[in-house]
């Protein structure tokens, strides 16, 4: 019998798909990526990125499955988590992605990405309160420059009114 091959061997296996990812080869990583998964089926590495590479050439479905199997072998995964809630989000599944988004935030409480995620679904669930409360909290958090405006806009709009204009800079303007 083999040992299991441990986190540390996982992601040694997927270096160099995940490399073509940042170079946005997507393609070239989806056939990287499904050999790795080939020979180790156990790999959850290979399914996240996967799922990221699915995700950026629009197979959403395919990477919603590709997040589910990562998820199954890695329950606290918590970015593989974060990313199915924005894929349930965008294909429809609002309740999915609240699930998912707050089982992310009751493994990890108050972190970013899963606050955002939540208050996105909850966004386009309807529902304006708790998509306030969860947008507020992820403010909080001292975002990046960028999506803390988008978020402001969205809290805006949620309030029926234009957001106002920034008196802060963007500090990567420098």
């Amino acid at each position: 019998m083999t040992e299991p091959k441990s986190d540390a061997q996982h992601w040694a296996q997927v270096e160099e798909a995940v490399e073509l990812l940042q170079e946005e080869r997507f393609r070239e990583a989806l056939v990287e990526l499904r050999g790795i998964l080939q020979g180790d089926p156990k790999n959850p590495y290979g399914y996240y990125f996967l799922g990221v590479a699915f995700y950026e050439i629009g197979e959403l479905e395919s990477a919603r499955d590709a997040y589910v199997a990562c998820l199954k072998l890695a329950p606290s995964y918590l970015g593989a988590r974060v990313a199915l809630c924005h894929v349930l989000r965008t294909v429809g599944d609002l309740r999915g992605a609240i699930r998912e988004g707050l089982a992310a935030l009751s493994q990890t409480p108050g972190d970013a990405d899963a606050l955002y995620a939540v208050g996105l679904a909850y966004r386009a669930r309807g529902d304006d309160e708790a998509a306030r409360n969860y947008l507020t909290a992820f403010l909080a958090t001292q975002p990046q420059f960028e999506v803390a405006v988008e978020t402001r806009a969205i809290l805006a709009s949620l309030e029926g009114h234009e957001p106002e204009d920034e008196d802060e800079e963007d500090p990567d303007d420098d």
